[in-house]
C-alpha cells in the first residue's frame, strides 16, 4: 500500500523529471509502448489524434524530450564541438589562429552553437528525411500532417531503444563505428516492428524499405553533420 510520503515523493520526482527534460509520466508510458508494441502506438496516433486518444504524449513533444536526453549524453561525453577535433592541425589550426583566440575559446564558442543548434536542426532534418516515405507507403492518403506525425512517430520508436546505447555510438573510434552500424540496423528493425501491415506488407518488402528509410536518414545526418560543423566554425571565429 502506497503511504502519503511515498505518493508524494513519486510525484515529486515525475514534476522534477518533467521540469528538467520535458520527460513526465505519459512520456514514460508511450515510451515503453514504443519498445514494447510499436505498431499498436502507431495505430493510434495515426487513427485517434496526436495523443492516441488521450493515451499517449504527442510524438513532436515526446521527440524533443528524448533529444534532451540524448543532448544531456553528449555534454556527458564532452560536448558537440568535438566533432571539431576530427579535423586535422593543418585545417583547424589556421582557423584558431584567424579567430585569434585560444584552442580552448575557440572549441567553446563552436561548442556552445553547435549544442544549441543540434536539435532544432537536426529534428526537422531527419523528420524530413523520414516523410516522403511514410507518405508514399501508407496505403491512406496522410497530408502534411499527419504524415508528419508519422514521421516523428518512427523517430521516436528509433530513438527509445537507441537511448543506453547513445553513450558509446557519441564520439569516435572503433567502438563508435559498430555503435553506428548498429544503429542503422536498429532503425531498419524498428521499422519492420512498427510498420508491418502499414507501410509493407512482406518481410522482404519490409527489410528493402527499412534499408532505404535508413540510408536516407544517415545521409541527412550527414548533412547535419556538415551544416553542424559549419556553424560551429563560424561561431568560433566571429563570436
Amino acid at each position: 500500500m502506497t503511504t502519503e510520503g511515498e505518493a508524494t515523493r513519486r510525484q515529486a520526482f515525475k514534476d522534477l523529471s518533467e521540469d528538467t527534460l520535458g520527460f513526465g509520466g505519459v512520456d514514460v508510458r508511450t515510451a515503453r509502448d514504443l519498445l514494447i508494441r510499436p505498431r499498436l502506438v502507431l495505430q493510434a496516433w495515426m487513427i485517434e489524434g496526436p495523443t492516441g486518444g488521450g493515451v499517449y504524449a504527442k510524438p513532436l513533444k515526446l521527440y524533443l524530450a528524448l533529444n534532451a536526453i540524448l543532448m544531456l549524453v553528449a555534454f556527458l561525453r564532452g560536448g558537440i564541438g568535438g566533432m571539431l577535433d576530427q579535423f586535422p592541425a593543418e585545417v583547424l589550426g589556421p582557423l584558431i589562429a584567424q579567430s585569434g583566440k585560444s584552442h580552448d575559446a575557440f572549441m567553446a564558442d563552436a561548442d556552445g552553437w553547435m549544442s544549441f543548434l543540434t536539435v532544432p536542426l537536426m529534428a526537422p532534418l531527419y523528420a524530413l528525411a523520414v516523410l516522403p516515405f511514410v507518405r508514399w507507403w501508407d496505403a491512406e492518403d496522410l497530408g502534411w500532417r499527419c504524415g508528419f506525425r508519422a514521421a516523428f512517430a518512427y523517430l521516436n520508436a528509433w530513438t527509445v531503444p537507441m537511448l543506453p546505447l547513445f553513450w558509446f555510438i557519441y564520439g569516435t573510434g572503433p567502438v563508435a563505428m559498430i555503435g553506428s552500424v548498429a544503429l542503422f540496423v536498429l532503425g531498419v528493425v524498428v521499422f519492420m516492428r512498427m510498420g508491418r501491415g502499414r507501410w509493407y506488407r512482406g518481410v522482404a518488402a519490409g527489410l528493402g524499405k527499412g534499408l532505404v528509410l535508413q540510408t536516407a536518414v544517415s545521409l541527412m545526418m550527414l548533412v547535419g553533420g556538415l551544416l553542424l560543423t559549419g556553424a560551429g566554425i563560424l561561431a568560433g571565429l566571429m563570436i
